[in-house]
């Protein structure tokens, strides 16, 4: 194995995240349920911005505005077990549900969701559309997914120019596959997947770490199974993200990104990407725009008293609507 794969800077600590996590399940939920409503009155202790920001996000996550009755197959709180495949889904509701009466009922959809479900369902994430209601958003598989740089100490104006992108590429992923076809030896790309499979040999290139690909200008954020993983850390980064329109969206709220304000669009054809990249090199200032804009969108999420809070109010409104 690569260090580089077992590198722990600027990732999150999951050993950590797991101690925490197995600890939590020595003590009975009822320890927890008498400080749930503890838990939400700190919004009534926020000044008016920040409750107006928080109302903002949880109506963005839970779009429910009609009572639902769920059917006879929700589950209850207390019957998810812990497994191995949904071992981060688990921890990072129970974080939570643990707060509220475990005989609430739900549809807890674990993984990669990239259909609405007929009911109102707990999810990672969801399409990006306006028939999406029943896909209520929880920060989910946080310690894969919401990994930020602490510091990036190599501004825009000193980075390579080039577009940088390491990344496993499967064959059930034809958007990245698409890519690496187009673009694979560009003079202005350092480009390569990272998982030996039977794709075309020539693709595969070593791993880099997060700083080493910080030494560019763009940094490729493409879609897999569902989000692009990268592009929490791109964004909150002095590099900028390059992509086609997301199609999904998680806790990050993907779908409130605006094209050449928060990252550089490019066509799902990846056509025009030279062009854009030449554009944003000619204007520099127009670049770090981009740069200001994206580690705006990123701050938001890093108050965690707020993004604990948030997410009692997501799991709080969810119940009220189904129960």
């Amino acid at each position: 194995m690569e260090f580089k794969r077992i590198s722990y800077r600027n990732k999150n600590n999951k050993f950590l995240y797991y101690f925490k996590n197995y600890f939590r399940q020595l003590l009975p939920a009822t320890y927890y349920q008498k400080k749930l409503t503890h838990q939400l009155n700190k919004f009534e202790k926020l000044s008016t911005d920040e409750r107006q920001n928080l109302l903002l996000r949880l109506n963005y996550y839970n779009q429910l505005k009609e009572k639902y009755i769920l059917s006879p197959n929700a589950e209850k709180l207390a019957e998810l077990k812990l497994q191995k495949a949904n071992k981060t889904y688990y921890f990072d509701l129970n974080e939570y549900g643990r707060y509220f009466k475990q005989n609430h009922k739900g549809h807890f959809l674990f993984g990669d969701i990239t259909k609405t479900p007929k009911e109102p369902g707990l999810v990672k994430s969801r399409p990006i559309n306006n028939q999406n209601t029943n896909s209520v958003i929880l920060k989910w598989n946080k310690i894969r997914h919401f990994t930020f740089i602490s510091k990036d100490d190599l501004p825009y104006a000193k980075k390579k120019d080039q577009l940088v992108f390491r990344a496993k590429v499967h064959s059930s992923q034809p958007q990245r596959i698409k890519f690496l076809e187009k673009y694979y030896g560009h003079p202005m790309c350092n480009i390569g997947k990272v998982n030996n499979n039977n794709l075309n040999k020539l693709w595969l290139i070593k791993r880099m770490t997060y700083n080493e690909q910080l030494q560019y200008k763009f940094i490729l954020c493409l879609e897999g199974n569902d989000v692009a993983s990268n592009l929490k850390w791109v964004m909150s980064s002095n590099s900028i993200a390059v992509m086609p329109k997301p199609k999904y969206e998680t806790w990050f709220m993907e779908g409130l990104l605006i094209e050449d304000l928060h990252y550089i669009l490019i066509k799902d054809d990846y056509s025009d990407l030279e062009t854009k990249l030449k554009f944003f090199l000619d204007h520099p200032q127009k670049a770090k725009l981009i740069v200001e804009n994206a580690n705006k969108h990123v701050n938001q999420f890093k108050d965690q008293k707020k993004e604990d809070l948030l997410s009692f109010m997501v799991l709080n409104k969810y119940f009220n609507k189904t129960n």
